[in-house]
């Protein structure tokens, strides 16, 4: 096995991981958006704090990343992701503010008006 392999599995897992959490957030966005307030919301948002958890634990650094840096010494925000450099670069900004729109607007709508 070359040096490159593991670096191309790590990619390949944390971009699977990456997708999967793409469509967990989409669908809370889409269930929120048309008021379908179900268990898989609430397993979403189970999901985005675990990630979150995780994330804190590791002071806001993928624990795949780490494990890539054994097999890099790139300074690209996607050495360690099938992404491009800018969304690499972003992923957190952008899927912070779409989850916390998504739990505005569960408040929303769980309050009685």
């Amino acid at each position: 096995m070359s040096n490159r392999t593991p670096l191309t599995i790590i990619r390949a897992i944390h971009t699977f991981i990456w997708g999967f959490f793409n469509i967990v957030i989409f669908y809370m966005l889409y269930a929120v958006i048309t008021n379908r307030i179900d268990k898989w919301l609430w397993i979403g948002f189970a999901l985005v704090a675990l990630e979150g958890i995780t994330l804190l634990t590791f002071k806001w650094v993928c624990p795949l990343t780490i494990a890539a840096r054994k097999y890099s010494s790139s300074t690209a925000d996607n050495f360690d992701i099938f992404l491009p450099n800018w969304l690499a670069r972003h992923t957190k900004l952008i899927y912070t503010s779409i989850v916390f729109f998504i739990a505005i607007l569960t408040l929303i709508r769980l309050l009685p008006l």
